[in-house]
């Protein structure tokens, strides 16, 4: 039984006309008749629209209903998101577009099926998805679908930058600082930036810096201070302790004081000399000893004449000592509170770490300069650092705000892998793309270190200071 007589047979079952058999013959000759086969067939052409237009009927409204995720934007920041429609479970789509991406700084490739773009504006919006399926017409009306967008708002702008205010007695200091001077044969570029919880109350930076060449004698002093925030004078506090190192050494750093280091020195490098090494670290204990004591006193005797206490002004104090003979550098270091000096080798494959942090459980172990008892600790000979090399590539201090964010924990100061990082990002390999060129000839070394120090990391907003010896 062909197709066609299978067909009306079953037509004429399903509305009970029977098909006697004395009329078989009849019922053959009828099935066969061209017109009763054309109606047929149309019949069943018009029954397959049925069916393929409740198919696709049902597939659009499965694409309606389905959830679809478009990945969060974040004003300020590149945003692309490929909308993969066969992973979704939308694989009968054809063609898409979206309504007004335009208006939220966006935009919508069909062939590539991604939104792209920068966005404008924050919010969550009800944006029109608009599709074709297999089996439309071309100029068949699009299907419309509405999904969410949500569009963050950048961090960044959440905070506020109010200016510190500068009045006749409150230590104002510049809410941004930074520098770039020769530092005898090496450069020196140093910046200083007001933290975003600081500037967001239009309170003072904490931190502090201060340097000084001193030709007639070869050596270089660098001094890095970070203010606690819980004192109310820190930011007087870090800065008398930076001008307190250089006023100490303005007046005592001379030819005469430094002979017995320079011969120590030499002969060191010639290999004579019995007990060269303790020597040489006894002098360092004495020199820097004296110069941070005499810091804690000039704290001491500014709180006494402010009438105001000692704690009030606790800050933490880093500083070097470095000086270029025929050999290569001396370099000297002191250290109290939890702001790293770090000492790389000319080749990058070596991180000598110049001092050990103040760091204790819940950050509860800080010290700072003020504090009379780290002078009689029997710890306070391990403040020290010492070290000969015939050359380096940079000598870096930095306060906590760079520390923290960069290197999270204090193990990672001891891992040249993390040091290298942190050259990558100053190098441009960052979020912002912002670069720092260490060069001497490149004159805006400083304004670069200053932008790149506007990194955003989530939970460090404290000030940040850099001092890079190069």
């Amino acid at each position: 039984m062909n197709e066609i007589k299978q067909y009306i047979s079953e037509l004429l079952t399903q509305n009970n006309v029977p098909i006697p058999k004395n009329r078989m013959q009849l019922f053959e000759e009828f099935a066969q008749d061209e017109t009763n086969i054309n109606t047929v067939k149309v019949i069943q052409e018009n029954e397959k629209m049925i069916v393929d237009n409740w198919k696709m009927k049902s597939a659009i409204q499965d694409i309606i209903e389905k959830h679809l995720v478009i990945p969060n934007a974040m004003v300020g920041k590149f945003y692309e998101a490929k909308l993969d429609f066969v992973k979704l479970g939308m694989n009968d789509i054809i063609f898409s577009e979206f309504e007004d991406l335009l208006s939220y700084g966006l935009e919508y490739d069909n062939e590539t099926e991604t939104i792209k773009g920068d966005p404008t504006q924050s919010g969550d919006f009800k944006i029109k998805m608009k599709f074709r399926i297999s089996g439309e017409l071309e100029d068949s009306t699009l299907n419309e679908k509405q999904v969410s967008l949500i569009i963050n708002a950048n961090p960044k702008s959440l905070w506020k930058d109010l200016p510190s205010i500068q009045t006749k007695d409150n230590y104002w200091k510049t809410d941004n600082a930074q520098d770039f001077q020769p530092l005898g044969d090496k450069h020196l570029v140093v910046a200083s930036k007001r933290g975003r919880s600081h500037a967001n109350v239009g309170s003072f930076r904490d931190d502090d810096f201060a340097f000084k060449n001193f030709p007639e004698t070869g050596w270089n002093v660098v001094c890095v201070a970070d203010g606690a925030g819980s004192a109310t004078l820190a930011r007087q506090g870090s800065k008398i302790a930076c001008d307190g190192i250089i006023d100490y050494f303005t007046e005592n750093l001379n030819a005469a004081s430094f002979s017995e280091f320079d011969s120590l020195i030499q002969e060191h490098n010639a290999g004579t000399g019995e007990d060269i090494q303790k020597k040489l670290n006894l002098f360092v204990y004495n020199k820097l000893g004296s110069a941070a004591f005499n810091v804690h006193q000039k704290l001491e005797d500014f709180a006494l004449k402010t009438e105001t206490n000692l704690k009030d002004f606790h800050s933490t104090l880093i500083f070097v000592l470095f000086k270029k003979y025929e050999f290569g550098y001396a370099i000297l270091s002191f250290g109290v509170g939890d702001c790293p000096i770090g000492l790389l080798n000319k080749d990058l494959t070596e991180i000598k770490l110049m001092n050990w942090l103040d760091v204790g459980e819940y950050g509860g172990g800080t010290r700072f300069i003020t504090m009379p008892e780290i002078f009689s600790s029997d710890k306070f000979g391990t403040r020290f650092g010492f070290k000969l090399v015939e050359d380096f590539s940079y000598l870096m201090l930095m306060t906590d705000g760079i520390y923290d964010p960069k290197f999270v924990v204090e193990a990672n100061l001891e891992k040249i892998e993390k040091w290298q990082e942190f050259l990558e990002d100053l190098g441009g390999n960052n979020e912002e793309n912002i670069k720092v060129e260490f060069k001497a000839e490149n004159l805006e070394v400083a304004n670069q270190l200053s932008a790149w120090m506007d990194f955003w990391s989530p939970g460090n907003h404290d000030d940040r200071t850099l001092a890079v010896i190069f």
